[in-house]
């Protein structure tokens, strides 16, 4: 079956409740049996098709009951406000893993894994990041506060800076990872400080990631 044409490209948080580096990375058991996350980017490029996503943002929190690959999870997407009506189902086509061919992309994956996708909120959607520093945020006013930073040695405080690369995977390529702290008063709720996180620069097609 055909498929629609679709690109984004630009930076990315992500934050979880694992300990940092998160396993899930790494093919192992998430550090408390349980997966609960939330996620953001920036677009600074991108289309589905001929509509055209350049300078939206998107967010959207999730969980698990055990790990991602055993499912029965539950998402809530979130799109900028500023998007158009075509813009707004552009943008859910992708985060509900359309137009997708299978596995190919951290969207589809998701939700794929998931029993339950709240209906899609439309918000404004406040986003940064420098992945030098690993100091960024996203904020959805009433819903979702997420905070980066560098992660500190517990002895001298200094600022520890790792940086992985997946040659595999379906989000990233290569990723700074940090120290989070999530606060969510939405339909999932989320309450973490001192986790993990990553900050990568995504570029996806529903082909799977342009390396």
């Amino acid at each position: 079956m055909a498929i629609t044409e679709w690109m984004i490209r630009g930076p990315e948080i992500a934050a979880c409740n694992c300990a940092y580096g998160c396993p899930c990375q790494f093919n192992s058991l998430p550090t408390d049996g349980t997966c609960r996350a939330a996620v953001g980017m920036q677009i600074e490029k991108g289309h589905y098709g001929k509509v055209k996503l350049d300078g939206l943002r998107w967010a959207a929190t999730a969980a698990w009951p055990g790990p991602i690959h055993m499912g029965h999870g539950e998402i809530q997407p979130i799109v900028d406000e500023r998007a158009s009506p075509e813009q707004r189902e552009a943008l859910l086509k992708i985060m509900s893993g359309q137009d997708t061919e299978p596995g190919a992309t951290f969207f589809n994956v998701f939700v794929s894994m998931c029993d339950k996708v709240h209906e899609p909120m439309f918000k404004p959607i406040e986003f940064a990041v420098d992945l030098k520093s690993c100091v960024g945020h996203i904020k959805v006013p009433d819903v979702l506060d997420v905070k980066t930073e560098a992660i500190r040695n517990p002895v001298t405080g200094n600022t520890h800076h790792a940086r992985v690369s997946l040659r595999q995977g379906f989000e990233f390529s290569e990723a700074e990872f940090a120290s989070s702290t999530i606060k969510s008063n939405g339909p999932i709720a989320l309450d973490t400080s001192g986790r993990h996180a990553h900050l990568a620069n995504l570029h996806i097609t529903g082909h799977g990631i342009v390396h």
